[in-house]
């Protein structure tokens, strides 16, 4: 049986001046002349992928596209349209990305992670709405360093990401920090594998590591302040995440160390360089 978006080794069943034809009598697929070896035989068996050409017609290619059915790849728009993003995945035709497949505004240039499937008409299509086709069987444990992709952001939950553009990942609520967007490619750690394999991501290292940051981060701030800051324990968390890009308690911990330190001073309303004057 030929199968449409995925490579496949078929034999040949007829040989014409424009090509052979691949499979059965009954199932087979055009070969083009300019892709077939001048000493192929019937009967002989060829790899080559199948898709349709321009004119919706089952045709098959030796070329390895970037993408097949059941895979994830990132692909880049080679020209907008009126009814899409044609992507170039390697192939003469270009790869059609409806609009309601997009997850982002798209441009001529841009890079995006998607999934192949077949549409209602019988057609390869790609689309960017790839939680579905993500698997949940990782190589990774607990802390290991990763980078994924992220493809939606819920803000009841937090934000989902393709881990290796591959794996299910999610950053919760609370770990988000700073301002991410559908695309954007982030670093982090997996801080928990779930039971059903999928992960728990976090952008923070362990807490003793994170700390050091944290406190080089704070340090950095008030040098830049010409060596204070209106910010004591008692700040909001809202405003510290605004300045610092943490949590409250993050924070606290971080001045704790810049404290032991005595690299710091809290006066009433502000933190200072304890060479600083106030």
């Amino acid at each position: 049986m030929i199968e449409l978006g995925k490579t496949q080794c078929l034999n040949v069943v007829k040989k014409t001046d424009f090509g052979v034809y691949l499979g059965t009598p009954d199932d087979k697929v055009l070969l083009p002349g300019k892709m077939v070896p001048e000493d192929t035989q019937i009967g002989d068996a060829m790899t080559v992928f199948v898709y349709r050409d321009s004119s919706d017609r089952l045709i098959a290619t030796t070329k390895t596209p970037l993408l097949q059915l059941g895979e994830l790849a990132v692909l880049k728009v080679a020209e907008m349209s009126r009814i899409g993003a044609f992507l170039d995945w390697g192939l003469e035709k270009e790869l059609l990305l409806p609009f309601k497949e997009q997850t982002r505004h798209l441009e001529e240039g841009d890079s995006c992670l998607v999934a192949l499937y077949i549409d209602k008409s019988d057609r390869l299509a790609a689309t960017m709405r790839v939680y579905d086709y993500l698997s949940d069987e990782s190589p990774y444990t607990k802390d290991s360093t990763v980078s994924g992709t992220v493809i939606e952001i819920n803000p009841d939950y937090g934000v989902y990401l393709a881990v290796s553009n591959r794996y299910f990942g999610m950053i919760p609520r609370d770990e988000v920090f700073g301002h991410l967007q559908i695309g954007d490619i982030v670093n982090g750690r997996v801080s928990k594998v779930r039971d059903d394999g999928k992960l728990m991501i976090s952008l923070k290292q362990k807490a003793y590591i994170q700390m050091d940051e944290d406190a080089e981060s704070i340090f950095k701030a008030l040098e830049a302040n010409g060596g204070s800051l209106p910010f004591t324990d008692k700040s909001s968390p809202e405003a510290i995440k605004e300045q610092f890009d943490m949590s409250k308690n993050a924070f606290k911990r971080a001045v704790g160390r810049l404290l032991k330190e005595r690299r710091i001073k809290i006066l009433d309303n502000c933190i200072v360089i304890s060479s600083a004057k106030p």
